[in-house]
């Protein structure tokens, strides 16, 4: 887990986050997300070819540059949170749940005892290995430092939003526009007046609670209502749009100079 980056207790002060979905299998490319000054990157394995090493490779680097890494596991199972938490993300962040029972499994996956069922280990690398040097014990410290966040992104969640927020371990609802679209027979219409309509009741429910609410944002457009609606735990776009848009930009320029210079 990330020292310098405790993103726990940064959204639990309400300090407003910005990061993007990570799916490119680059060391690297963490690096330079957090150089440029992203506060985390969510490892995306759930629609990435990622093998746990390369998952853990890529929280090493984010943990070298500084910056906090959330894994979105391929589904909610213990051990998907298992293998993201010991590899030392500061989080895990669970997709395609639809019922209350599957969420409580997950979430109580990612603490240990008291607070949960997360099989019990010391010598893994949030762990340090077996060479953990804080005051503090390993296992308390990972329940503090843990983050949760549990996608809402279908009918069945939505409707059943408050279950969602008594479960203990959920620091984070985490609204998924595209995939809510999908569920309201509107896919890939993340602005349509149903989609954020839906959106709105969502964020009106968590905020009268103490947990925090996230949203995926495809542009700033999104990101400046979504913020003012209350969100702080912000992911916008992707490594692969972002990287995509700018040399879009930058072809688009060079090939239009290339065309002022024949005239």
């Amino acid at each position: 887990m990330n020292r310098r980056n405790p993103i726990r207790q940064r959204i639990r002060q309400k300090e407003i986050l910005i990061g993007t979905m990570f799916k490119l299998n680059s060391p690297a490319l963490a690096e330079l997300v957090a150089n440029v000054g992203f506060d985390f990157i969510v490892i995306d394995t759930e629609h990435s070819n990622f093998s746990p090493v390369d998952t853990e490779n890529i929280i090493r680097a984010a943990d070298a540059a500084g910056m906090a890494s959330v894994v979105r596991t391929r589904d909610g199972s213990s051990e998907e949170v298992l293998h993201a938490l010991d590899s030392g993300a500061d989080g895990i962040q669970v997709p395609s749940l639809t019922t209350i029972e599957a969420a409580k499994r997950a979430c109580e996956s990612a603490k240990y005892f008291p607070e949960g069922t997360r099989g019990l280990s010391g010598t893994q690398r949030s762990a340090r290995y077996a060479a953990w040097d804080l005051p503090e014990d390993y296992y308390s410290y990972a329940n503090r430092h843990s983050l949760v966040v549990a996608h809402v992104e279908n009918l069945e969640m939505a409707g059943k939003i408050d279950e969602l927020l008594q479960i203990p371990q959920l620091d984070v609802v985490f609204v998924g526009p595209g995939d809510l679209s999908q569920s309201l027979g509107k896919p890939g219409k993340a602005d349509d007046p149903e989609v954020v309509a839906l959106i709105e009741k969502i964020f009106k429910k968590v905020l009268t609670t103490d947990k925090a609410i996230g949203i995926f944002c495809g542009n700033l457009n999104q990101v400046k209502r979504y913020i003012e609606w209350g969100a702080t735990y912000i992911a916008l776009g992707t490594d692969t749009t972002q990287i995509a848009a700018a040399l879009k930009e930058n072809v688009k320029q060079a090939k239009g100079l290339i065309e002022n210079i024949k005239r």
